[in-house]
């Protein structure tokens, strides 16, 4: 790699009309780039994209241009930078290779819609699929063959997001703003190259908002290049402050000394090799002019991997409690309002590898005006031995992030245990409760006597809690196999007890009257097809439940063969709402662990779902006007308006064999009610929709979790 541009890729494509593309980001030490073949200057169009740093040059060749160089030129001299040939049988060998890729492509998503769409047939219908649906689900699968991966990009793909920043990243628009705070951007620095630290400071003097002052400490390096640079660039422009340690204290008390020397309004965290785009500092004040009362800002990030190319984007959630008790999804890039950061009295000694993450746990109880952009803002560099490879390269932060889970329940008063998950870098709260609460385990049905047992058996055999009580609410059960079911588990269990409700079949309705019913604080919503995996369950569930700012709690539901049913559900995706994660396996510990750890959901299915009796009541219960379709996702957005946060718990887990004894919506007018329940959604909750906070804003509609390609 040459000093003026980080080349990401460099190729002749075409056959007849050969073009050159040549992909790279600026480091803003050149004055112009040229292309030159056999001696002429060959005419290029370019485009930037992302922070206006990264860019894409198109050329336009001839078949004489067979040597093909790239200069940058830099105060009248020429420096080759690139060099490649301009070969036929080359360009025929990429044409070839282009084909049978998205021939490949073609049939691996072919295989991937046909595979879906047997599991959903036999799942849904045991192959029995009503003609009625038959026309209904031809279109489904049509179209699916036709769009899937043709309009989406995988964000993990280093490719594929890399062609998402091009096409859709979105330009700022930078406009004259009203208020504009000093801020001051804190950096521990500590034996660090000047390369790096060179283009971390670079990347910040870029910035397009300009009200800012880089406080740098240096943890008494031993590395003469890091001092040099930092006494360069003090030299070079005022806003730029160093403190030189006497001793080596490790990150926090240097963070700590860069945060003496700080006289801005407002603090931005940066490590010392890391880059900000220049549009990082504008996005956040722009943030501010809208609402003053913000203390705490954050954005989404990605990491540069040692080429310098852009990938493993966190496109992240609005701001969410339980998961931030999960893990420190904040991260980058963060501005906290500096009077509360030296309230709280800075960085803490003692939680190094965990210091920022002991910090926002304790920032977030001095306030709850918290704000997130959902902005790559921040990248992330990925070098030998950092936490951005992997966490393990530092194993004690995780120690030290347990540690300053475990403090901050003891400020809260909380008490609880944290569990270190044993696949992935992350923790559980296991909340202790003085005494056990009355739990009504609330469970609708209609004959299947031996899908109900099922359920029942696995309830009473695996349930470890002792204070519940089980109501079975009987639907126009009409088969004597059912009610000799009732009798004997009326006979054999004393908190078992059965209460007919012989109307039309509406959902909503018979769990509010079993609501109304029953005499437990505490309510589980659980389907008759369900079977309990964690024996523990209960205990988990209302120790969430019982907290002030938790609304419902959700669990992992599984199919038979081992695959997920629910983990968590989003809102606006395919339609009104879709379960995260559905059809990934068991054992996934599911993106950034969200399928190993709790996180914060606009919803929870009713198939397995606890709240407490007082904040159902509170929210008025089920709508009845709902009576099949989207009640309980209806019932998580009341309770959500409502201020309260709603959780799913992975670590908890029940198989789900999906509504036997109801029946499937297979004839036409329960489709018709479907669509119009679904209607009534729209109605309703149409912004809400569209605009999960806990469905980072980047990703499609179209399925979960991908990017979207710009539609042609």
């Amino acid at each position: 790699m040459n000093k003026y541009i980080k080349i990401h890729e460099v190729n002749i494509c075409g056959i007849k009309r050969p073009l050159l593309l040549f992909r790279g980001t600026d480091l803003k030490k050149y004055d112009e780039i040229q292309i030159i073949s056999e001696g002429e200057i060959i005419e290029f169009e370019s485009k930037t994209y992302g922070d206006e740093a990264s860019f894409l040059i198109s050329a336009p060749l001839n078949n004489t241009n067979h040597l093909i160089e790239i200069y940058v030129i830099k105060k009248g001299k020429k420096y080759l930078i690139y060099s490649i040939k301009n070969n036929v049988i080359y360009r025929v060998f990429n044409k070839i290779r282009f084909i049978i890729n998205k021939a490949l492509q073609k049939i691996k998503h072919v295989f991937l819609v046909i595979n879906k769409g047997i599991s959903f047939a036999w799942r849904e219908h045991h192959f029995l699929i009503p003609p009625t649906l038959w026309k209904k689900y031809f279109k489904m699968l049509k179209t699916k063959l036709k769009y899937m991966g043709a309009y989406t990009f995988n964000p993990f793909n280093k490719e594929e997001y890399n062609k998402w920043i091009i096409e859709s990243e979105e330009k700022t628009v930078y406009e004259k703003l009203n208020y504009n705070p000093l801020i001051s951007i804190v950096i521990p620095v500590y034996n660090i190259g000047k390369k790096y630290l060179s283009e971390c400071i670079e990347s910040i003097l870029n910035q397009k908002y300009e009200n800012f002052e880089i406080c740098l400490a240096d943890d008494h390096s031993t590395n003469n290049e890091t001092i040099e640079t930092l006494k360069e660039y003090e030299q070079k422009d005022e806003r730029i402050k160093v403190i030189y340690r006497k001793e080596n204290g490790h990150i926090s008390n240097a963070s700590n000394s860069a945060l003496s020397i700080a006289t801005g309004e407002f603090v931005a965290m940066m490590d010392n090799d890391d880059v900000i785009p220049e549009n990082a500092l504008y996005e956040m004040v722009k943030v501010l002019n809208e609402n003053k009362d913000i203390d705490f800002i954050y954005t989404d990030e990605d990491k540069l991997d040692v080429d310098g190319k852009r990938c493993e984007p966190n496109f992240k959630s609005d701001y969410a409690p339980d998961s931030l008790l999960s893990s420190n999804y904040f991260c980058h890039f963060t501005l906290l309002r500096t009077s509360i950061l030296k309230e709280i009295g800075g960085w803490k000694v003692g939680y190094e590898g965990a210091q920022d993450y002991d910090l926002f746990l304790r920032f977030v109880e001095k306030t709850n005006h918290i704000y997130h952009i959902p902005k790559i803002l921040y990248h992330w560099r990925k070098v030998e031995g950092s936490t951005s490879m992997t966490i393990d390269n530092k194993g004690y932060a995780i120690e030290r992030g347990k540690k300053a889970l475990e403090d901050a329940l003891k400020r809260r008063k909380i008490n609880a245990e944290v569990i270190v998950h044993p696949k992935v870098p992350y923790y559980m709260i296991d909340y202790k409760l003085k005494k056990q609460p009355l739990i009504s385990i609330i469970i609708p049905t209609r004959d299947y006597a031996e899908t109900l047992e099922e359920c029942l058996k696995s309830l009473y055999k695996r349930t470890t809690y002792k204070n519940y009580e089980v109501i079975v609410m009987n639907n126009n059960s009409e088969e004597k196999e059912t009610f000799d079911l009732f009798k004997r588990y009326e006979k054999k269990h004393k908190n078992f007890k059965v209460i007919d409700v012989n109307t039309e079949f509406n959902y909503s309705n018979i769990n509010n009257i079993g609501v109304k019913e029953c005499k437990g604080d505490y309510v589980v919503l659980l389907n008759n097809d369900t079977e309990i995996i964690t024996d523990n369950w209960l205990e988990i569930m209302v120790g969430y439940a019982s907290q002030k700012h938790i609304g419902t709690v959700g669990a992992k539901l599984l199919y038979p063969d081992n695959t997920v049913q629910h983990a968590g559900v989003l809102l606006g995706v395919g339609g009104v709402a879709s379960h995260a994660f559905i059809g990934c396996s068991r054992d996934d510990v599911g993106m950034y662990g969200r399928l190993s750890v709790p996180y914060n959901y606009s919803a929870n299915t009713a198939a397995c779902l606890m709240v407490s009796k007082k904040k159902f009541n509170e929210v008025h219960g089920l709508e009845e006007k709902l009576k099949v379709a989207y009640n309980d996702v209806d019932l998580n957005l009341k309770i959500l308006k409502k201020g309260y946060y709603n959780v799913c718990l992975p670590q908890v887990e029940l198989y789900h064999y999906e509504s036997k004894s109801r029946g499937l919506d297979t004839t036409s007018e329960k489709y018709k009610r479907f669509l119009q329940e679904s209607s009534y959604m729209f109605e309703k909750w149409g912004n809400l929709l569209k605009n999960d906070p806990y469905y980072n804003k980047n990703f499609s509609l179209k399925q979960n979790f991908v990017l979207d390609k710009k539609e042609k």
